[in-house]
């Protein structure tokens, strides 16, 4: 069974910068591409950023792109997701999700 636990979430002001980390469990890590969703109040969960298997692949959502830049290291088994330049439509649920695992979610606010 796999477990992905997301961290480095918050409340930051506008034009502020935030990490997420996924730590992911078991010995499949490096098997899989994986990417990041966000979700925010009342809206549908959305694809933020994807990263291939050994990290030379990546794709982003028109909306992050030159903001965020997603990346992993299959040594750590860890998944991140660097954000700068946040602005207050960022502010979201954002999930780590590989093959059929996800996260729990972390909470990201952008606010002044």
């Amino acid at each position: 069974q796999v477990q992905l636990v997301e961290s480095g979430g918050g409340l930051v002001q506008p034009g502020g910068s935030l990490r997420l980390s996924c730590a992911a469990s078991g010995s499949t890590f490096s098997t899989y591409g994986m990417s990041w969703y966000r979700q925010a109040p009342g809206k549908e969960r959305e694809l933020v950023a994807s990263i291939s298997t050994f990290g030379g692949n990546t794709n982003y959502a028109d909306s992050v792109k030159g903001r965020f830049t997603i990346s992993r290291d299959n040594a750590k088994n860890t998944l991140y997701l660097q954000m700068n330049s946040l602005k207050p439509e960022d502010t979201a649920v954002y999930y780590c999700q590989m093959y059929v695992y996800w996260g729990q979610g972390i909470q990201v606010t952008v606010s002044s």
